[in-house]
């Protein structure tokens, strides 16, 4: 049964790598975006450094586009706003 649960949702936090790969770019250009606050600081589970990835998704959300905004995005982001 616990096998079966850890397939049926994608996990809340994310180390590091899992993060940068998440929103697809490299763990150095995660650090970058982290550093310049483009991306959110993470949460301490004990000894554990772990990235919410809701908050990751509504960074994601903020970075700018090339063109014509996701209409998804500013979705999320009223929702974000409104919260």
């Amino acid at each position: 049964m616990a096998d079966r649960d850890a397939i049926a949702y994608p996990p809340r936090g994310l180390s590091r790598d899992e993060a940068a790969r998440y929103v697809g770019i490299s763990a150095t250009k995660f650090d970058e975006l982290v550093k310049s606050r483009r991306m959110p600081r993470p949460k301490r589970i004990d000894s554990r450094v772990v990235w919410d990835r809701l908050a990751l998704d509504a960074a994601f959300s903020d970075l700018p586009s090339d063109g014509a905004e996701n209409p998804l995005d500013g979705g999320l982001r009223i929702a974000r706003d409104a919260a």
